[in-house]
């Protein structure tokens, strides 16, 4: 069974830090970063956590203490990266639709780059030439993930460059002598299907007969993990066989070693977290029971942002004889986190837990409605660790002007 927090650490932990709160398992993240060295442990392989799942400064030097690189998304997200004690060669940098300035930035630090854009390939091949190797992402025109909103591959997807376009790519190469190290694709998110990164690999091998110069593949992220009872995480044992298959056909067939790269974020940090609200207020309205919480679309949006079904556990009252709620937040907006979920009987400061909450969750929170972002706590050895207070009206204030 995969490591869990307990009922009580939980609750411990809501009692001590208040709630809201997102509270993380930080041998559950290393237990999923043994889980993937093992089933690719036949492969020349290196992983980059994708910070932009969860860029805590102490879960970033967590990551680091394991033995992960990491992927940034954003040149602050390299500036985090560098504050956690990474070195350049260990941080992946790969953004999309960004200014040059950024890239240049990225380059002065002294990371890995992925570019994803044929205007910035010029920008940078004329400005560096073959002096500094970079990487080329590619749109591979794949749906993956089953949700426009989580699929990055596919034919009218913003990202990457077209892998139809690899032409100019090619002129921009010899008129530039740029170096081209890294072919990159990232098709999306939840990708259960192990033949979507087979049909990836099968558009990079394509693609890396026209760059002699490439050595690694960049394969990207989106392992799935499992957010429904009774649903399947991607098969990584599964997946390591074929990727070892692939990649050893490759180099037998064309004599030439790639080393490959995966980029993953949720996978390693999703089901480590946990957020921790308590219930305000239960009322009534015709056959729907609302249970409203102390947090909303300001905390954790995913739910109204993607659709996405987090399990929901009534930690006060486990045993409670089971009723249909609709699990409400309280901003001024529709903010329905569940409806008719069947759960034990919910009371009037009960805490509810949403599992899965790691990846995506504190990162994507606001102070919408002017209400303050929640605290932040790792446990570790079975030791809280609060790793960020919860805010109050100075954080809302701080970055305000008098005129």
């Amino acid at each position: 069974m995969p490591l869990q927090l307990s009922n009580e650490q939980l609750k411990d932990a809501a009692n001590e830090f208040g709630t809201p709160v997102y509270v993380y398992h930080a041998e559950r993240i290393k237990e999923q970063y043994e889980n993937l060295l093992e089933a690719f442990k036949d492969t020349d392989v290196k992983f980059f956590y994708a910070a932009k799942a969860l860029t805590n400064l102490h879960i970033l030097r967590y990551v680091k203490s394991i033995g992960c690189n990491v992927d940034c998304s954003s040149i602050n997200e390299v500036k985090l990266a560098l504050l956690a004690g990474f070195e350049p060669s260990a941080i992946l940098y790969t953004s999309n639709n960004i200014s040059f300035d950024e890239i240049e930035e990225a380059k002065q630090i002294g990371v890995s780059i992925n570019i994803d854009s044929i205007s910035n390939l010029k920008k940078f091949g004329n400005k560096f030439g073959h002096r500094y190797p970079v990487g080329v992402r590619l749109r591979p025109n794949i749906m993956a993930g089953g949700n426009l909103k989580i699929s990055t591959g596919h034919s009218a997807s913003k990202f990457g460059v077209p892998v139809e376009d690899i032409d100019e790519i090619l002129k921009v190469q010899e008129k530039t002598n740029l170096h081209i190290r890294t072919l990159h694709i990232h098709t999306g998110s939840e990708i259960k299907d192990v033949e979507v990164f087979a049909k990836g690999i099968e558009v990079l091998f394509e693609a890396v007969r026209h760059f002699p110069e490439v050595e690694v593949i960049d394969l990207g992220g989106g392992f799935k993990v499992p957010y429904m009872p009774g649903e399947e995480a991607t098969d990584i044992e599964l997946l390591g066989k074929k990727v070892k298959e692939e990649f050893e056909w490759y180099e037998k067939k064309d004599g030439r070693h790639l080393q490959v790269w995966f980029e993953p974020g949720k996978f390693l940090v999703s089901e480590a977290g946990y957020f921790i609200t308590r219930v305000n207020v239960l009322k009534e309205s015709g056959e729907i029971t609302f249970a409203g919480v102390d947090s909303g679309l300001n905390h954790f949006i995913r739910p109204m942002f993607y659709g996405a079904y987090h399990e929901i556990e009534n930690i006060s009252n486990p045993s409670g004889k089971k009723r249909k709620y609709n699990v409400v937040g309280n901003i001024c907006e529709t903010d329905t986190f569940a409806e008719d979920r069947l759960l034990p009987e919910i009371r009037e400061g009960d805490l509810l837990v949403f599992r899965n909450a790691g990846a995506y969750g504190f990162e994507m929170s606001s102070n919408y409605n002017s209400r303050f972002k929640p605290a932040e706590v790792m446990l570790k050895g079975g030791k809280a660790h609060l790793i960020r207070r919860r805010e109050i009206l100075d954080d809302l204030l701080r970055s305000q002007q008098e005129i």
